[in-house]
C-alpha cells in the first residue's frame, strides 16, 4: 500500500504485538534481576556454593561449574558438561544469583535424567543450526526470483520455530525444578522463594516473547506466499 510515495507492507501489523512483548520481556528480566540482585540471602550462599551443592546432591560429580564473563550469560553445556555462571551470579550471595545459578543447575539435571524434551531438542539442533542459516538467504531470493526458493526458506525457517517452541517446556521444567529444590532442600527460606520465583518467571517470559517472535514471521511469511504468484 502507497503511503507517500513510499510502499509499506501491511503484514508487517503482525509482527507488531511480539516486538512489544519482546521489549517489555527484555526491560521486565533485567529490572527484576537488578532489583533482587541487591538483597542477600540468608544463609550467605553465592550462586558457586547453590550449584555446587545442588549438583552432588542430585549425585552429578562429573559437571563443573565455572566463571564466564558478561551479565546474564549463564548457561548449561550439556556436551561439554560445564555450567557457567555470568560476573553478577557465580560469587554474588543474591536472590536473584541463587534463583538464575539454580535454574542452570535444573537443566543439568534434565540432562541427567534424560529429560525428554531436552534430549528432543539436542537432537534436532544440528539441523536447526543449518536451517537457521539457510532460511533466510533463500526467503530473500525468493522475493526477488522464484517463489520456490521462498517455499524452502518457510520450511527451514518452520524448524527454527520447532525449536522456539520445544524450548519452553525445558526452560519451564528447569525452572521449577530449581524451586522446588531451593526450597525443598532449604537453600533459601520460603519468604527469599517468592523474589527468586520472580526472578526466573521474568526469565521465562523472554522464551515465551522469542517464540512468539517467531511464530509471528512465521505467519507473515505464510501470508506474504499466499500473496505471490510463481
Amino acid at each position: 500500500m502507497p503511503i507517500g510515495g513510499l510502499y509499506f507492507d501491511q503484514t508487517f501489523i503482525i509482527l507488531i504485538p511480539a516486538m512489544i512483548l519482546s521489549m517489555y520481556a527484555q526491560a521486565k528480566v533485567s529490572s527484576t534481576f537488578n532489583k533482587y540482585s541487591g538483597y542477600r540471602n540468608s544463609r550467605g550462599y553465592t550462586g558457586k556454593d547453590v550449584a555446587e551443592m545442588m549438583l552432588r546432591r542430585a549425585g552429578i560429580y562429573d559437571v563443573r561449574v565455572e566463571h564466564i564473563r558478561g551479565k546474564l550469560t549463564d548457561h548449561y553445556d550439556p556436551k561439554s558438561k560445564v555450567l557457567r555462571l555470568s560476573d553478577a551470579v557465580f560469587d554474588s550471595q543474591s536472590l536473584a544469583a541463587v534463583g538464575v545459578a539454580a535454574h542452570e543447575c535444573g537443566h543439568a539435571i534434565q540432562h541427567h535424567t534424560g529429560y525428554a524434551f531436552l534430549n528432543f531438542r539436542h537432537a534436532i539442533f544440528p539441523v536447526v543450526n543449518i536451517s537457521s542459516k539457510l532460511a533466510f538467504p533463500l526467503i530473500l531470493l525468493g522475493f526477488f526470483a522464484s517463489v520456490f526458493f521462498l517455499k524452502i526458506g518457510i520450511v527451514l525457517f518452520g524448524a527454527v520455530v520447532l525449536f522456539q517452541l520445544v524450548t519452553l517446556p525445558v526452560e519451564f521444567n528447569a525452572s521449577s525444578r530449581a524451586i522446588a529444590i531451593l526450597e525443598g532442600e532449604g537453600y533459601l527460606s520460603h519468604e527469599e522463594i517468592i523474589p527468586a520465583k520472580k526472578v526466573l518467571s521474568a526469565a521465562a517470559l523472554t522464551y515465551v516473547a522469542a517464540a512468539a517472535a517467531s511464530i509471528s514471521s512465521l505467519i507473515r511469511l505464510l501470508v506474504i506466499l499466499g500473496g505471490r504468484d510463481d
